[in-house]
């Protein structure tokens, strides 16, 4: 069953794996008809990525959602602003601020400026989130998961020339992710400050309100995690009287991008479609949240585990390549919580 005007969607998402997604669900409901998406879709934004750079505040995950939503986001790179210009990065790093291996674009260098501005001046992430948003029709709301600063870190083996061998060093996840490209061995990922947080406003009333929650094909540990790490979020999923449908980001065995497996064998899981749908749990286990897993045809043999572990899979193509694909995927996703 539908309520009247259309389902009520919550995805949790991140990367570039969640705005395509995301899109994608945009775009289904537009094709059932639904005009005004943007009272439908909620998206709970990771906010572990985020960082302080040069005296302004990043929120890589929110911005990469927010310039996929308006249409102005670089598609090739997968990040950042579509013809952007590398002017003012240029002369930071003359002056020897911030970091030489993590660029900023000109536009994308606006919307920091403009976050930090109104952050200084007293608004909330949240509501600095509902600023940048009014700017275009973005047919979605973006919440962050929290209001509070829970940046990743990561704990890495420093092993020589680095430091001694068996010794330890802490790294922002954007230096380890960027600079090193997750080829320094993490044995931990943390986010201080997250036991003490809370969702930002909006978020529980959002997924206790939902028709379905949809975990994004993002990464398990560094997108999704931190989100269903705030106190208080992954009880209200597993509270919501809403299916639960996650997208697996595993497509034959392997990532869809980015290093999601370095990141999957720290903490003991492996690459795989159904090892990643046991470690999110099903519903009817203590602490788990799904009642349906979507994975790919190429997976089609790992269906038996999945349901095995009390999840019910549902074999569909999961590559999203295109606009039409993501639009499929999501659609998919929607009959898999029965939203007809």
């Amino acid at each position: 069953m539908t309520r009247a005007g259309g389902p009520r969607i919550v995805v949790l998402a991140g990367g570039v794996g969640g705005s395509r997604f995301v899109l994608g669900v945009r775009a289904a409901l537009r094709a059932r008809g639904i005009d005004d998406t943007a009272a439908r879709l909620t998206v709970v934004v990771n906010t572990g990525d985020d960082l302080w750079l040069s005296g302004v505040r990043l929120q890589p995950d929110h911005d990469s959602l927010l310039y996929a939503l308006a249409g102005v986001g670089d598609t090739e790179r997968g990040w950042g602003r579509a013809g952007e210009s590398e002017r003012v990065s240029a002369e930071l790093q003359a002056w020897g601020s911030g970091w030489p291996w993590f660029t900023l674009g000109d536009l994308d260098l606006g919307t920091h400026l403009a976050r930090t501005g109104w952050l200084r001046e007293g608004a909330t992430p949240t509501e600095v989130a509902a600023r940048l948003g009014g700017r275009w029709s973005l047919g979605a709301r973006l919440i962050p998961m929290t209001d509070a600063e829970v940046d990743t870190r990561v704990t890495v083996a420093a092993d020589a020339p680095d430091g001694e061998p068996g010794s330890e060093r802490v790294l922002h996840f954007q230096e380890w992710w960027t600079r090193h490209r997750a080829a320094l061995r993490p044995l931990r990922f943390d986010n201080p400050g997250i036991a003490e947080a809370v969702p930002a406003p909006g978020v529980i009333d959002a997924i206790a309100d939902a028709d379905v929650v949809l975990l994004a094909p993002s990464n398990p540990v560094v997108s999704i995690g931190p989100i269903l790490a705030v106190p208080g979020i992954r009880d209200a999923v597993r509270a919501s009287a809403a299916p639960v449908v996650g997208v697996s980001p595993i497509i034959g065995g392997r990532v869809v991008r980015g290093m999601a497996d370095v990141c999957l064998a720290a903490i003991g899981v492996d690459t795989d479609a159904a090892a990643v749908a046991a470690h999110y749990g099903a519903r009817r286990d203590p602490s788990g949240l799904l009642d349906a897993w979507l994975l790919a045809e190429e997976d089609a043999d790992a269906a038996g585990r999945v349901s095995g572990a009390g999840i019910r899979p549902v074999v569909v193509p999961l590559w999203m390549t295109d606009a039409a694909r993501s639009a499929r995927l999501a659609e998919d996703a929607l009959r898999a919580a029965g939203l007809t």
